[in-house]
């Protein structure tokens, strides 16, 4: 999921201190589980809005407000609210507030949040960050923990000399990921790949962005 954080409030204020009326656009997906973009969050973004003097003609906590189409159709029964507001304040990551961008073309929109990483949350709003979004997975070598990013160095090949007690030197709290890729495939019986050799150089080619990936099966003819 994509993890995000509320933008500084007064930060937000100053960003649309130029509109009057606002509609609110959440997501009840990754945002929501974040704490950033439920129906809870909008109505604390509304009081603090309509507290300043502003308008809130509307609020909506979409499905998922990086599907386009999807939010799309299910604003349709917003358009009067919608007609009202200058602004659109999205309470979701980066990629719900492009969404609105391309649905909203006619009318300013800002983001609520910050985007800061692809985690996974391991309780209640508490997220740990494990993929990079590469490109090149090497997740099948690795016993299915990442050095790229749950090492500070990105290390393909480790551990380094840093290494103490099983952690990382950039911070006692980090175990170091080659430690635990080797005690994984230990306790897995793939040892002998783990000493089989080094992992190539990695291909960021992969990661060069912007990227766009179609999984359309082509229909048969």
């Amino acid at each position: 999921m994509i993890i995000t954080q509320k933008k500084d409030r007064k930060e937000l204020l100053e960003n649309v201190k130029g509109y009057r009326s606002f509609f609110l656009l959440g997501c009840s997906e990754c945002a929501t589980l974040c704490g950033t973009g439920g129906q809870e969050q909008l109505d604390e973004l509304k009081g603090l809005l309509e507290g300043e003097g502003r308008a809130v003609a509307g609020a909506f906590v979409a499905k998922t407000g990086c599907q386009v189409l999807g939010t799309k159709v299910e604003l349709k029964k917003f358009k009067e609210e919608l007609g009202k507001a200058d602004c659109i304040i999205v309470m979701s990551c980066g990629a719900g507030t492009q969404s609105a961008v391309e649905m909203f073309e006619d009318k300013a929109v800002y983001p609520a949040n910050d985007s800061m990483f692809l985690g996974n949350m391991t309780r209640l709003q508490m997220f740990d960050e494990r993929c990079s979004l590469c490109g090149e997975c090497i997740l099948d070598k690795t016993g299915g923990i990442c050095p790229v990013t749950t090492c500070p160095k990105g290390i393909l090949n480790g551990p380094c000399g840093g290494t103490k007690d099983g952690h990382c030197e950039v911070s006692a709290e980090i175990p170091c990921a080659w430690v635990r890729i080797y005690e994984r495939m230990e306790k897995t019986g793939r040892l002998e790949e783990f000493k089989a050799g080094t992992l190539a150089a990695k291909d960021w080619s992969a990661s060069v962005k912007p990227r766009k990936l179609t999984a359309r099966e082509e229909k048969k003819k």
